[in-house]
C-alpha cells in the first residue's frame, strides 16, 4: 500500500477560483479540504476500509494549528509554537494542507502545486503572505514530525482460525481482513486504541444474537427482504464513502452559516481527529473480536449451538460485505464521532447538515444528530452487512471518542490568543 501511495498518478479536482476572495479567507480552508478528500480518494481507489479519515485528520489538525497559531481563539494541537500576529491565515492553511499532503502522495505534486499557486495567487502578495506560507510550512512539519513511527502500514496479522463465531473472508472476492494496522495506529487524540474499545458482542447462544440474525435474514436480503422502497434506499445511500460524504456535509455547513476561518479550521480539526480515532477504535474491536460477517453467519447458522436460528446456505446481502469483521460497525463508529464533534463545536444538537451520496444521487437533510446517527445504524442493517449491535456498539464507541476529543483538544482560549495544547 506504501508503494501504491507513492506510484498513484490519478488527478485531484483542481480548485475553483471563484471561492477563494480575500473577502472570505475561510474559503481556504474548505477549498484544501476538497483538495484533500480527492487526492485522499484518488490514491485510495474503491478501497472497502476507513483509511480514509486518517490522512483527513492529519491534513486538518495541520490546517487548525496554522490558522489558530496566527488567528488565536483556541489552543494548539500539540504544539506551542504560534504564529505572527500579522500573517495571513489563509497562506498559512493552503500551505499546511498542501505540504501534509504531498508528504504522504508524493505523486500527486504536479497537481497539488498547481492548487497551491492558485490559492496564492488570490492572496495579496507581501509579508502577510510570506509570514504565512512560512508558518504554514512549520505547521505541517509539526504534524509530519508527530506521526513518526505511529504504526502506519505495520504488519498486523490476524491469525484467528475459522470457528463458529469467528471471522473468515467473505464472498464474492473472499479477500483477507484489509488495513489490519489501523487497529494498531497511534492515535490522533486518545490515548491508545483500545481506550474506548467497547464490550463484546454477545454469545452466539444468546437471545440477543438470534435477534440481530433473524432481523437480518428478513431485512439485509439481496431479494426477497421486508425492506420498503425508502429502507432499501436508505442502505444504498450509505453504501459509499461515509468519509467524502462528511467532508461535503462539513464544507457545505461552514460556507452558508459563514464561519470565520478559524472556526472553519475548528470545525473540521475536530470532526476530521474523532472521525480518525473512531475508525482506530473500530479497527481495534474488529481485530479483537474478530466477529463473523452476517453472511458467514447466516449461512452457517448450523454451527451456532443457538436454536433459535436456521441456516439458509444461499442468502445474500443487499450489499457487498466489506473485508473485515462485524463488530464493531466502521460507518457507525466515524458517524456517531462526526455527529458528536459537530454538536460540540457548535453547541447543539440541531446539525443542520446537507449530506450527500454518490451512489444515490440524492441528497438529506439533517436537522438532528440522531436522525443522522440513526439512518446509519439502520442502513447498515438494511444493506444486510452488520448486526444491529455492531451499529449501535459502534455508536456508543464513537461518542465516547468525539466527547473525549473535544474534552482534551480543540479548546476556546479566552482572550482570543492561542495556547498550547495540553499532549504536547
Amino acid at each position: 500500500m506504501a508503494v501504491a501511495l507513492v506510484t498513484l498518478t490519478a488527478a485531484t479536482t483542481p480548485p475553483d477560483t471563484e471561492t477563494r476572495a480575500a473577502a472570505d479567507p475561510a474559503a481556504v480552508v474548505r477549498e484544501w479540504n476538497a483538495v484533500a478528500t480527492d487526492t485522499i480518494k484518488a490514491a485510495l481507489g474503491p478501497r472497502p476500509s476507513g483509511q480514509g479519515a486518517i490522512w483527513e485528520g492529519f491534513v486538518s489538525v495541520a490546517v487548525y494549528n496554522a490558522v489558530v497559531g496566527i488567528e488565536g481563539g483556541y489552543t494548539l494541537y500539540q504544539w506551542h509554537e504560534r504564529g505572527p500576529a500579522k500573517a495571513s491565515s489563509a497562506a498559512a492553511a493552503a500551505t499546511a494542507a498542501h505540504d501534509v499532503l504531498l508528504t504522504y502522495f508524493p505523486a500527486f505534486k504536479e497537481r497539488l502545486d498547481t492548487a497551491y499557486a492558485n490559492s496564492l495567487a488570490a492572496l495579496p502578495a507581501g509579508r502577510a503572505r510570506d509570514l504565512g506560507v512560512d508558518y504554514g510550512k512549520r505547521a505541517a512539519a509539526r504534524v509530519v514530525e508527530l506521526r513518526e513511527g505511529d504504526g502506519r502500514f505495520a504488519d498486523v496479522p490476524f491469525t484467528a482460525a475459522p470457528a463458529p463465531g469467528v471471522w473468515r473472508p467473505t464472498p464474492p472476492a473472499f479477500q483477507p481482513f484489509i488495513d489490519t494496522w489501523l487497529a494498531r495506529l497511534r492515535p490522533l487524540v486518545l490515548a491508545s486504541p483500545q481506550q474506548f474499545r467497547p464490550g463484546g458482542p454477545p454469545a452466539l447462544s444468546s437471545a440477543a444474537y438470534a435477534a440481530d440474525l433473524q432481523e437480518l435474514k428478513a431485512m439485509g436480503a439481496k431479494t426477497g427482504s421486508g425492506r420498503n422502497t425508502q429502507q432499501t434506499e436508505t442502505a444504498l445511500f450509505y453504501s459509499g464513502n461515509l468519509v467524502d460524504q462528511v467532508q461535503t456535509a462539513v464544507r457545505d455547513h461552514a460556507a452558508r452559516h459563514r464561519l470565520g476561518i478559524a472556526q472553519t479550521a475548528r470545525l473540521f480539526a475536530a470532526v476530521n481527529a474523532s472521525a480518525t480515532d473512531a475508525v482506530i477504535t473500530a479497527w481495534d474491536a474488529k481485530l479483537h473480536y474478530a466477529s463473523w460477517r452476517p453472511i458467514t453467519a447466516i449461512r452457517l447458522a448450523d454451527t451456532d449451538g443457538n436454536p433459535a436460528t436456521t441456516a439458509d446456505p444461499g442468502w445474500e446481502p443487499l450489499l457487498v460485505t466489506p473485508p473485515h469483521p462485524d463488530y464493531v460497525a466502521g460507518h457507525t463508529t466515524v458517524a456517531a464521532a462526526v455527529a458528536r464533534a459537530l454538536t460540540g463545536v457548535l453547541g447543539t444538537s440541531r446539525i443542520d447538515l446537507h449530506v450527500p451520496s454518490d451512489v444515490t444521487g440524492t441528497t438529506r437533510f439533517y436537522g438532528s444528530a440522531d436522525d443522522f446517527n440513526q439512518d446509519v445504524v439502520d442502513a447498515r442493517v438494511w444493506g444486510g452487512v452488520h448486526s444491529r449491535t455492531a451499529d449501535t456498539a459502534g455508536r456508543r464507541a464513537g461518542t465516547r471518542v468525539a466527547a473525549w476529543a473535544l474534552d482534551h483538544y480543540f479548546q476556546p482560549v479566552p482572550g482570543g490568543r492561542t495556547a498550547g495544547g495540553r499532549s504536547s
